[in-house]
């Protein structure tokens, strides 16, 4: 498991949708850890990416998933030579750098990986390596902050109450269409008009999670079929290859989605 560690030189680029880069930013200085909810591809991880950059703090990014351990997020000893060596893991090489630490879908990873940042999600901000005896203290400049998105949950894969309680929450979804269009041209490096119709497909496409579609298509998939269109690809065959083949294996669904995109793009 590797994590990304970043410092942005450019701005990631990032409309808000309300005041959260504001409440962000005073969690930060107020050493409050803040957890994202919201579906997959709205731009959670582009916001933690544009505080990073506005923060001026170096990001340390965890795709969390069921083979996490807390050795992977910790540390571990490692054999060089003749010598036995001490590594940090992603966790402790952001706690003593003071970055912004992001864990991604934090509710994938098993339930005794989550225990270890309860001591970084309170008035402790500590982190404790049993394997070497170190207590850590957070260098100024730390910030946990955690996302999942909640249509994925269940009584059993959830954040226990106890966990839920030491994070400030922000509520995410698919930006409204003035803001997707803007994004879409920008991201996707397409004129405004083809952003217009590749927003619009996705507004007909959505409601198909009521006939039984498991994910709407997310402005990231937006994204990815208007650099396509960008690239070259003619606009139908890039909708079906970044857009209805992503979504779903189902046939009926995938005729369905094939077909709307044959009725938008001639």
């Amino acid at each position: 498991m590797q994590a990304i560690q970043a410092r942005c030189d450019g701005e990631p680029f990032y409309l808000a949708q309300g005041d959260e880069i504001e409440i962000f930013a005073q969690c930060h200085r107020q050493g409050l850890p803040v957890m994202l909810k919201g579906p997959t591809g709205c731009g959670k991880t582009r916001f933690v990416e544009h505080m990073a950059w506005r923060l001026g703090r170096p990001m340390v990014s965890v795709a969390c998933h069921d083979d996490l351990t807390a050795s992977d997020l910790l540390g571990r000893f490692l054999i060089r030579g003749d010598e036995t060596v001490w590594q940090d893991g992603p966790v402790t090489q952001a706690v003593r750098r003071g970055a912004i630490l992001y864990l991604d879908e934090v509710v994938e990873a098993r339930p005794d990986t989550t225990v270890v940042i309860h001591p970084l999600s309170d008035h402790r901000r500590v982190l404790s390596l049993d394997k070497t005896g170190e207590v850590i203290d957070a260098a100024p400049g730390f910030q946990l902050v955690i996302s999942y998105n909640p249509s994925y949950q269940h009584a059993l894969k959830d954040l226990k109450p106890s966990t839920r309680q030491r994070f400030v929450a922000l509520e995410f979804d698919f930006p409204d269409s003035g803001r997707e269009i803007e994004i879409v041209a920008v991201e996707g490096g397409v004129e405004r008009a083809c952003a217009v119709a590749l927003v619009t497909l996705a507004g007909r496409i959505r409601p198909l999670r009521d006939r039984g579609l498991a994910e709407a298509p997310s402005t990231r998939v937006l994204v990815a079929a208007a650099r396509l269109i960008a690239a070259g690809i003619p606009e139908r065959k890039a909708c079906e290859v970044a857009i209805a083949g992503p979504l779903t294996d189902d046939p009926t669904l995938i005729a369905a989605v094939r077909d709307l995109i044959a009725g938008h793009f001639h």
